[in-house]
């Protein structure tokens, strides 16, 4: 599909044939660690990381509409769903590192080490989380409209909602790494005593657990740029004319991001069988201290 309004640019749906084996690969990937996340949330019972599984099925659903749009690049509703979930898959993500972290910070007994308070961190994030959603998920929806005016229009409405997710973004990993520089100084009973990097790769602390939070938040910042600058060049610019910049800058960090927050998985740490085994991991520890002190 194409038109022209008076600055006689055509638009285009795709400005080259979407990649089949591309699009399978990540399709391939996006399932796989989909279901190991749903696995890894449903089995310990940690239930409000299924909003990052719900981001994994958005990607799964956009990659399988671009192996479509293969043979169909002027269909609007299969370019259409699949522009949409895939720019709505990461704020989904974003959503589950900002409750991630109210949650470690209260499991922590370090609310006054929080340069926000517990009561709003969440709200606000997730509340700045959500517009951003709306807004890319509008723009998307404006984009596939199939004229010049609603492709630029709906480019705006997703640059805002991109900028919005940057500033929130920008603004959390601030404040995680506050929190982390005061509870190293001053660690809680529960903080006392772990490391950033632990002894095995398999052992699970509070600190792994903000590893995790660091390198998803980073990852996700760097797509976020790199999506508000192809937007920013319009529908004829460079990086949305070639399908290897999404497939590098989106795709496969986003993949990163779920394959990185798996091997540092909150569930391992604030899951309720977690916490209980915690919980007599400090008692027996308290227990043999006092056992062995001189009488």
């Amino acid at each position: 599909m194409s038109g022209n309004d008076d600055g006689g640019i055509d638009f285009k749906l795709y400005r080259y044939t979407p990649s089949l084996v591309a699009a399978v690969i990540f399709i391939v990937l996006f399932t796989l660690t989909t279901a190991y996340h749903l696995w890894q949330t449903v089995r310990p019972r940690c239930w409000y990381f299924l909003v990052f599984v719900t981001g994994g099925i958005f990607q799964i659903i956009g990659y399988i509409c671009r192996a479509l749009a293969h043979s169909n690049k002027e269909n609007v509703p299969i370019y259409a769903v699949g522009t949409i979930m895939i720019l709505l898959a990461p704020p989904l993500y974003a959503a589950s590192i900002y409750m991630t972290l109210g949650r470690l910070i209260g499991y922590l007994d370090a609310e006054r080490l929080s340069p926000v308070s517990t009561k709003w961190l969440t709200a606000i994030f997730v509340t700045g989380d959500v517009i951003a959603f709306l807004a890319q998920g509008a723009g998307g929806g404006i984009m596939a409209s199939g004229t010049i005016s609603a492709m630029n229009t709906g480019e705006n409405v997703t640059i805002a909602g991109l900028c919005v997710q940057l500033v929130f973004f920008s603004v959390f990993i601030i404040v995680a790494t506050i929190f982390h520089y005061r509870i190293r100084k001053n660690p809680t009973s529960r903080s006392a005593g772990t490391s950033i990097f632990p002894r095995h790769w398999r052992e699970a602390t509070w600190e792994t657990v903000m590893l995790g939070l660091y390198g998803a938040s980073v990852l996700i910042l760097i797509r976020s740029i790199f999506r508000l600058i192809e937007y920013a060049q319009g529908n004829d610019g460079y990086l949305i004319s070639h399908e290897v910049f999404m497939y590098v800058f989106d795709a496969t960090l986003m993949f990163i991001t779920m394959v990185g927050m798996s091997l540092f998985h909150p569930s391992k740490v604030l899951s309720p069988l977690a916490k209980a085994e915690a919980s007599l991991d400090r008692s027996y520890t308290m227990t043999t201290e006092l056992r062995d002190e001189p009488v």
